[in-house]
């Protein structure tokens, strides 16, 4: 796999995972939680949830199995930049 096709994976599948987080967070959240954010609530949860499904992700992945980070990141093998 290029190292372009992996970057783009390690973005996009921890992306989707973070959607699918936010959507279940958002649609389970008691009412009290959201009603001060107004509508920028839905607007926030997502970036929220990335951050912290990212960061997560980056500090497992050297403890996780190779399957699992497929299934989480993507890809398991980090892709490798020029040093130019």
């Amino acid at each position: 796999m290029s190292d372009q096709l992996t970057a783009w994976l390690r973005t996009i599948v921890p992306a989707a995972w973070s959607a699918l987080i936010a959507l279940l967070i958002a649609s389970g959240a008691p009412d009290w939680l959201p009603d001060p954010l107004g509508d920028a609530g839905n607007t926030l949860v997502v970036p929220v949830v990335l951050g912290g499904v990212y960061a997560l992700l980056r500090w497992a992945e050297p403890h996780l199995p190779a399957w699992a980070a497929r299934f989480l990141l993507g890809s398991n093998t980090p892709p490798t930049y020029p040093t130019e």
